[in-house]
């Protein structure tokens, strides 16, 4: 439905075209923009451009968002319904919400059905209020069946309305009344011949109309007969659609996350003695657990233990899994016992999520116990206990206890139990994390004999496990291998070679891999760039790390505070502290802000040229703006004070460190003993020396 839905706003958008103005003189690739621009920004051309929809972007094709959004068009920003970014319209939540509700309660009410295609003609409903024109198919009155079920809940007050049927009585009767005397009229006509006068010829031209509506009224009146037999159980029926359409309404309102509305919903429909069906209550229970109001999922179990309908082993599971998502696994037993306190039998689904949250906890001996525990209780079948012995071999693997993990392994290989690639995975990762990767390699050549091809987290592990070893060289290797083999890279197997390529000094070699990502249309995350860019910026080339930068923009990647911190330290290491400075004013602009590293950055550089004065300016605006220093800002002010000399500052500076509550080491401590050294003023060294003993940790 999903899929339909962003079919028809790109055919079809709510919005043809949006207007933005530059704020400020931008640079937008090649053009530049002065302040007060305007741009149109053509959205319905954009949706039909074959360029980035392909030869079909006009036709009606919802499986080109089979894989998403962002995949559907060949760049990730091609579809706007509701424009995008910080501009994006407020309301395209709720306008979607209702599409989903209207569906939902429209499917309660009609029933598909593709009629014949036959001659029509119009039937007129008359009401004291409105006149409603139907269009019938002519032929059996049975067609009108298809849309019975919308009739009745429609316009059933209309119909049974005693009001209603009197007039329509009424005016029955006289049109009934002038057809009788039009057909006396006609027949007169036609025994007269041509020489009839033009009042006949009139009276005549109506005949056949009224003998239509005649027989409309005639069907009308079958109808009204029909309705008030049934009139008996239209409030039954009613009763039952509302009921019916609030339950879908409520499920719909969890799956999108408005919790609030639908908790008011059931409440209504509790206050109105109509109690939801146990899978209305599980859609609730399993939204509030994602959400983590565990306290009003818990609350609801409680009130089906008390009014029904009884909560079903999937509604524990849900909350179990809950608890032990903030890892809070004594409410997860707690739940478990007051389950089998009610007589409710855990299923094999409880028992993994039990054992996954003791596993997670460190707690392998309790997550053993509990394994053998139900092991006997639960139904057994080769699937649910694979999934079992995965999940304890995958916490002993984390937890150190390779030994025990490879016991579950022998197990399951004794039981014959049909291991899959999951399997495989957690032994692969267990003996990375082990840094045995000759055994990684020996399970993953394992794999392939057993016809299990390794998939994108089996080789995502073995890459991540070389590049922590420093072994670039063969994490590069095992990539040309994944790429053979079909198998497509993901964002993490690039963020990981990138990353170490750029640990490694090879920042040429990482922005091809940042190249490939972009050929495979995976636009990287800000983090990846941001790597980059300090990687160029480190090794003092300021024109690549601008490139970067300007990439990252056109690629629709806004940049943050760590790209605009590694530029400037990029301008600070050449030496070009206004170059830094202005960087520090356009993340202003862009609505940035700049955090403790930013400033720690200027006033080092400021220390560094000996500007006292500057350097002082930015830690005032550092306070201004609400940023703390920390022992890195402190720091840098007490040597630029100590060089110059000026020891009664630098020691009310080092008075305001300690008494922030901030973590000092040893630096500060040494910068102020060897000024002092070097004035004679072994006095204060040597006090230095008892406050430094004193903060160290015993």
């Amino acid at each position: 439905l999903g899929m339909i839905i962003n079919e028809s706003v790109r055919l079809y958008p709510p919005a043809v075209a949006a207007i933005r103005r530059a704020k400020v003189d931008t640079q937008l690739g090649d053009f530049t923009l002065p302040r007060g621009t305007e741009l149109l920004i053509p959205i319905i051309a954009i949706h039909h451009d074959q360029t980035l929809w392909g030869q079909d972007a006009n036709e009606f094709n919802p499986a080109r968002f089979g894989l998403g959004v962002a995949q559907a068009a060949k760049h990730p920003m091609a579809f706007m319904p509701f424009g995008l970014g910080a501009r994006r319209c407020a309301a395209f939540r709720s306008s979607l919400t209702g599409v989903y509700r209207r569906f939902i309660t429209e499917s309660t009410v009609f029933r598909p059905q593709i009629p014949n295609r036959r001659e029509m003609q119009p039937l007129l409903l008359v009401s004291e209020e409105s006149q409603f024109l139907l269009r019938i198919l002519n032929g059996s009155f049975q067609t009108l069946d298809i849309i019975k079920d919308r009739i009745f809940h429609d316009f059933a007050n209309l119909f049974c309305s005693k009001a209603n049927l009197d007039v329509i009585d009424m005016r029955q009767e006289n049109v009934m009344h002038s057809v009788n005397r039009d057909e006396l009229g006609s027949k007169d006509w036609s025994s007269k011949g041509n020489n009839s006068n033009p009042e006949g010829d009139s009276t005549a031209g109506f005949s056949v109309l009224d003998t239509m509506l005649k027989r409309s009224l005639d069907r009308l009146k079958s109808m009204r007969e029909r309705i008030s037999l049934a009139e008996a159980g239209i409030n039954y029926c009613t009763w039952e659609i509302n009921f019916n359409k609030d339950a879908y309404v409520v499920r719909a309102m969890c799956l999108d996350g408005q919790l609030g509305a639908a908790l008011s919903l059931w409440w209504n429909m509790i206050q109105n003695s109509i109690v939801p069906d146990v899978i209305t209550h599980n859609y609730l229970i399993n939204a509030l657990c994602k959400n983590g109001e565990l306290e009003k999922a818990e609350w609801i179990v409680r009130g089906m233990l008390y009014r029904g309908p009884s909560p079903t082993c999937a509604a524990f599971n849900s909350l179990i899994r809950g608890y032990c998502l903030v890892n809070d696994v004594d409410n997860a037993l707690n739940t478990f016992s007051t389950m089998a306190n009610h007589g409710i039998v855990p299923n094999r689904v409880t028992c993994n999520i039990l054992v996954h949250a003791l596993c997670k906890k460190g707690l392998l001996e309790e997550a053993n116990n509990l394994f053998h525990k139900l092991l006997s209780k639960v139904h057994n079948g080769g699937s649910s206990n694979l999934i079992t012995s995965t999940i304890m071999m995958d916490g002993c693997f984390k937890n150190g206890d390779t030994d025990q993990a490879l016991a579950f392994w022998e197990r399951m290989l004794l039981e014959r139990t049909q291991v899959d690639k999951v399997s495989y995975n957690v032994v692969i990762h267990g003996f990375c994390l082990s840094h045995d990767l000759g055994t990684a390699y020996k399970y993953c050549c394992e794999m392939l004999k057993l016809g299990f091809v390794p998939d994108v987290y089996s080789y995502n592990t073995l890459i991540g496990a070389l590049c922590r070893q420093g072994k670039i060289s063969d994490a590069c290797y095992i990539y040309d291998v994944m790429t053979g083999m079909g198998v497509k890279p993901d964002h993490i197997t690039y963020r990981m070679i990138i990353q170490g390529l750029c640990i490694n000094r090879e920042i040429d070699r990482a922005n091809c891999f940042l190249d490939y990502m972009l050929e495979y249309s995976l636009i990287p995350e800000p983090l990846v760039w941001n790597v980059i860019i300090n990687g160029y910026g480190r090794c003092g080339d300021i024109q690549k790390a601008s490139y970067i930068r300007e990439k990252m923009v056109a690629c629709g990647v806004l940049p943050n505070i760590y790209t605009y911190n590694a530029l400037i330290y990029a301008q600070i290491k050449s030496g070009n502290l206004s170059a830094a400075q202005s960087l520090e004013k356009e993340l202003l602009l862009y609505g940035l802000t700049p955090d403790s590293v930013t400033y720690n950055l200027l006033i080092g550089a400021a220390c560094n040229l000996g500007l006292i004065h500057s350097a002082l300016q930015l830690h005032d605006k550092m306070l201004r703006k609400g940023c703390q220093p920390d022992v890195i800002t402190y720091t840098e002010l007490l040597k630029v004070f100590c060089v110059q000399g000026m020891m009664r500052e630098a020691d009310k500076l080092f008075g305001r460190l300690m008494a922030s509550g901030l973590a000092v080491d040893h630096v500060p401590f040494l910068i102020l003993m060897k000024r002092y050294c070097r004035m004679g003023e072994f006095n204060e060294v040597y006090d230095l020396h008892q406050k430094w003993l004193e903060t160290m940790p015993r």
